[in-house]
């Protein structure tokens, strides 16, 4: 994490890259209470106007702010006693095993500024952070330190499986505790089963999840490669990856670009509130991750009943600022706009849920639940009424005779025909008849295989080989990284 401090703005510190550790997401600072003076939060709010703007925020709340709805913040904690979040957040476990004191200054500072670009509801009217949905509810899972944090060393010494454990076990915490959207602005080098199981159980469970793609764009590997290395969370299936836009909406130039990047977000001096109440300008994906976090927190409690796959549909269909050629590996899909998220979503319950009022039945398919009013016909073949009735008509007694009539006839012409050939075949008599004769000439080789005298019909053993999709088409993994690392070098 990049951090221009307060004592001297133009101090830069960097937190210690380790590959195989499940790291904070790089985030750049400048406080904005820096020296004597602190910022006036209707000062803020000025600041932040621009990226709600982005975003197309203020139009969506004609629809929603996000009532009804718990977003899971899986990151350092979040203090519950800042301005903007009071009565906003429920803390849960501390699962980094180091039990710093969230008293510390250096504790949850990265989960609060997450937590209040999601559900900042600012204070004294128009004055501080307001979030994206400024009335969800904010769910605090702590899994990872901040580098100033008393025990970060021994947090970075831990194992990487040990890590990996325990953001399966906030996953799993957040499913049991009522959350519908889950935002991680945190990333990993390396995949996880027991993770890649957790995410499964969430999307099951109806759960929309996020996570920032990485802060890897601009290491000299990314650009000599093409691309930056893949990001987990991120790359994992049924995750919305979300990478980071400046001012202009010009891709930033830290923002990983990898296949797993589906959209973006304003990412680069974003204003946020730490765990300290002071107001933050912050940059990185982790801004951009919890801000589409917000947009789908949105979509939830408009439409609580659709499938996580469905809320992504909504929010990559309508995005703004799309690339030329409708998607590439910097943007996605494009900017996500709020507004005309909630419209997509509108669409797509409108046309995916009008199908008939039964309850899905039979297997469950990944990523989708069982809900009221979802059956299968209406994912596949549009139900009952798109079926169309038998082409041939129950038959009675007198088709059955008159069937049975038909095959008499064909018979008879078979038995016909096949005395004809045997009289055709038999040895030359008297009379001069000569026998019908086969050759080679006189058939058609067949297209595969020998004809009858034994030489190749083309000049070869086989046919050509056919041509088509490969069996197994390439990995788009592949090739492999030199040092994959954490997803987030700028700590």
């Amino acid at each position: 994490m990049l951090i221009l401090r307060a004592r001297s703005p133009q101090a830069v510190g960097r937190m210690t890259r380790r590959a195989g550790v499940l790291a904070l997401t790089a985030a750049t600072a400048l406080i904005m209470t820096s020296g004597a003076v602190p910022a006036r939060a209707d000062t803020v709010r000025n600041a932040e106007t621009w990226v709600l703007n982005a975003i197309n925020a203020p139009a969506a709340w004609q629809v929603t702010k996000g009532q009804g709805v718990t977003v899971a913040v899986i990151d350092s904690g979040v203090n519950p006693g800042v301005s903007d979040l009071t009565g906003s957040v429920t803390t849960g476990p501390d699962l980094t095993g180091v039990h710093t004191a969230p008293s510390n200054s250096n504790w949850g500072m990265h989960g609060t500024w997450m937590a209040s670009l999601i559900a900042g509801h600012g204070h004294d009217g128009s004055g501080g952070i307001i979030g994206i949905a400024p009335m969800a509810r904010v769910l605090s899972i702590r899994v990872i330190t901040n580098n100033g944090d008393p025990g970060f060393a021994r947090y970075e010494h831990q194992s990487q499986a040990r890590h990996q454990r325990e953001l399966a076990d906030a996953i799993n915490y957040a499913i049991t505790h009522g959350a519908g959207v889950i935002s991680m602005s945190l990333g990993d080098g390396s995949p996880s089963l027991p993770v890649r199981r957790a995410l499964q159980h969430a999307l099951n469970r109806n759960i929309v999840i996020l996570a920032s793609s990485g802060n890897s764009g601009d290491l000299p590997s990314a650009q000599t490669q093409g691309h930056a290395p893949l990001s987990f969370p991120a790359d994992y299936p049924g995750v919305l990856s979300v990478a980071a836009v400046n001012r202009s909406g010009a891709p930033a130039d830290f923002s990983s670009d990898n296949l797993s990047v589906q959209v973006a977000a304003p990412g680069v001096q974003v204003p946020a509130q730490g765990q300290d109440g002071g107001y933050w300008l912050v940059s990185g994906t982790s801004p951009a991750c919890a801000l589409a976090a917000g947009v789908a927190a949105l979509i939830r409690s408009a439409y609580p009943a659709l499938p996580p796959e469905w809320v992504g549909d909504a929010i990559t269909s309508t995005t703004s600022n799309r690339p030329a050629d409708g998607y590439d590996d910097k943007v996605g899909f494009g900017t996500v706009d709020a507004a005309a998220a909630l419209a997509g979503a509108a669409r797509i319950s409108a046309q995916r849920l009008a199908g008939p009022g039964s309850p899905r039945t039979g297997p469950r398919r990944p990523g989708l639940v069982d809900m009221p009013g979802l059956s299968p016909a209406s994912h596949f073949g549009g139900g009952p009424a798109a079926v169309p009735p038998p082409p041939v008509a129950p038959r009675g007694m007198r088709q059955l005779v008159e069937f049975c009539l038909l095959a008499a006839v064909c018979l008879t012409m078979i038995v016909i025909a096949a005395s004809r050939l045997v009289q055709m075949r038999r040895p030359p008599s008297a009379a001069g008849d000569q026998p019908y004769r086969f050759g080679p000439h006189e058939i058609t080789p067949p297209p595969y295989g020998r004809p009858p005298d034994g030489s190749p019909p083309d000049g070869s053993e086989f046919p050509p080989p056919r041509f088509g999709w490969p069996a197994t088409p390439p990995d788009r993994h592949a090739p492999p990284y030199d040092q994959p690392g954490p997803s987030e070098p700028g700590e």
